[in-house]
């Protein structure tokens, strides 16, 4: 049977933060020819994301010998680099603020900014005084506090449907379909920002849970499973529905995680998705503010765009985020 700790995660993390990279940049330079990056499934990666943590985080707890253990992995993990790219955006940003420094901080907002989004809380204060035209600052946050309910509900999960729970599979899955319901509601009522919290999305977490409690069986028939899901996600996008479509996404993702062997390896010289992921967003308003997806030949300033947010990425792994773990 195929051993649970030779996967691609690495490799499957990179791929998806670069997916969400493409799309938002498509989005966010307010170039036309860089419009097909549009198109970029970027809710499918972030929701792949989710099937990761949802796998990769019930493991975490299931080997870690304590709750208080568990909970200081998780939190030095995210923690840190988040508060870093929140204080680094309300600094730095001030060099591309229509207001004069002086201005800039004795504006309330930047202070209102810096106190809510270090408590996971960014729609509360999401932009800042005069920096992108007092638009978000870092739309890719949101995710952020999300995972973190997610790691506060794991322990929870465990306790009630853990592995020596006979009924375990049924009970999640009952989860599973309960959040569907919770997020084809409020996303027919147009809510969105209601239908991707916790108990909405949790919908995406559950399949990488269920596959972790599964893993053998998972290993077995992972072929014949990744053909049922790639055929059923197909049919729920052609109906605009999400029914079974967040339990086959967690097959393709876990089933891409398990194949590919020559990938294993992928993060030998670190971790630098999160890195990648959490500074990408401000620096690509960072350079359509600056006008230089405009005055220049839009695509290869997309190609030094995406080279500092990985030499960033990089950075902040080797040089702060390594240092907590």
């Amino acid at each position: 049977m195929q051993d649970i700790t030779k996967n691609n995660f690495d490799f499957l993390r990179v791929l998806l933060a670069f997916i969400v990279f493409l799309g938002h940049l498509g989005t966010l330079s307010a170039s036309k020819d860089l419009k097909i990056f549009e198109h970029s499934p970027i809710e499918i990666a972030v929701f792949g994301f989710f099937v990761v943590s949802g796998f990769l985080i019930a493991r975490s707890y299931d080997r870690s010998s304590s709750l208080k253990s568990y909970l200081k992995k998780r939190i030095l993990r995210i923690v840190p680099a988040y508060l870093l790219v929140v204080f680094l955006c309300a600094i730095l940003l001030s060099l591309v603020s229509t207001l004069s420094f002086y201005d800039y901080f004795t504006n309330t907002q930047v202070y209102k900014y810096l106190f809510w989004n270090s408590l996971f809380l960014n729609f509360k204060a999401p932009w800042l005084p005069g920096v992108f035209g007092n638009q978000a600052v870092n739309g890719a946050l949101w995710t952020l506090k999300v995972e973190m309910c997610y790691y506060f509900c794991v322990p929870l999960l465990f306790l009630l449907f853990g592995k020596n729970n006979k009924y375990r599979n049924i009970s999640l899955t009952v989860i599973y379909f309960l959040s569907l319901v919770y997020l084809n509601y409020f996303e027919s009522l147009h809510k969105m920002s209601i239908a991707k919290q916790i108990p909405g999305v949790l919908c995406y977490f559950i399949p990488g849970m269920l596959i972790y409690f599964n893993f053998d069986k998972f290993i077995k028939y992972k072929n014949p499973l990744f053909i049922v899901a790639i055929i059923t996600v197909w049919i729920d996008l052609i109906f605009d529905i999400k029914l079974v479509s967040p339990m086959m996404i967690g097959i393709i993702v876990l089933y891409i995680a398990y194949s590919f062997k020559f990938l294993n390896n992928f993060g030998k010289y670190g971790d630098f998705t999160y890195g990648i992921y959490i500074f990408h967003f401000p620096i690509i308003r960072t350079f359509t503010t600056l006008g230089l997806f405009e005055d220049y030949n839009p695509f290869v300033m997309a190609l030094i765009c995406m080279l500092v947010v990985i030499g960033v990425g990089v950075s902040s792994w080797h040089f702060y985020e390594k240092k907590f773990l």
